[in-house]
């Protein structure tokens, strides 16, 4: 448990820069203190501890403002940064090394009692106010845009923006930064610059036949 505090710790001060001491981050950040109360609620969930772990999981939830069930699953290294309004439901698994923004919610589509929360992948960047719905996966590395709704799969190394989602692909890290979302791709623009691309190459093949058709007659 303390070497997880540690790491989260060193994790926070490489994702925020506006961390400035171990005193700082330890008492005032919402989102350490909840995953310090998740783990724990975790385990007794996972020990059919039930009561327990909902009402451990509900005094985190009063204290920061975020709501993360007991039965969610979470990787290492998870920092949620300001995370007021961040909702994590029942059988939600989140990966190593995410960062989630505050208002960010992981929802279920379905009352039946089964898989229907999503499954978020390593490196996985959730923008302010997002929300991913259902069973899907968003895959290693994506990028899912502020105030975005996702209700199908995001591949490995996409951006997923707008509302309904829309994915664009073939994006790294290097190009798009963690904290700048102003540079995540729209994909709707995107395709709109591919037809004008290729219209202005149809255009200049047509011009080159007509060319060529015009020195023929010339000869």
């Amino acid at each position: 448990m303390f070497k997880l505090l540690k790491e989260d710790i060193q994790n926070i001060f490489k994702e925020d820069p506006a961390a400035r001491s171990w005193l700082e981050v330890l008492f005032c950040y919402p989102g350490l203190h909840v995953l310090v109360s998740h783990r724990f609620a975790h385990w007794l969930w996972r020990h059919k501890l039930y009561f327990i772990a909902r009402l451990i999981s509900h005094i985190g939830r009063f204290l920061t403002g975020i709501e993360i069930h007991p039965g969610a699953k979470i990787g290492r290294r998870l920092f949620i940064d300001h995370g007021m309004g961040v909702v994590i439901g029942e059988t939600s698994e989140i990966g190593d090394d995410v960062l989630i923004y505050k208002g960010v919610l992981l929802g279920g589509t379905s009352l039946k009692k089964e898989k229907r929360h999503p499954t978020i992948g390593n490196n996985v960047v959730l923008g302010s106010n997002a929300i991913v719905l259902g069973a899907i996966t968003v895959g290693d590395n994506a990028r899912i845009g502020a105030a975005s709704v996702v209700t199908h799969d995001v591949p490995a190394n996409a951006t997923a923006v707008g509302v309904p989602a829309r994915i664009s692909m073939g994006y790294s890290e290097n190009e798009i930064e963690k904290l700048e979302h102003a540079k995540l791709p729209d994909p709707i623009t995107e395709a709109m610059r591919f037809v004008l691309e290729e219209q202005i190459k149809s255009e200049k093949k047509l011009q080159k036949i007509i060319d060529d058709f015009q020195k023929q007659l010339n000869k």
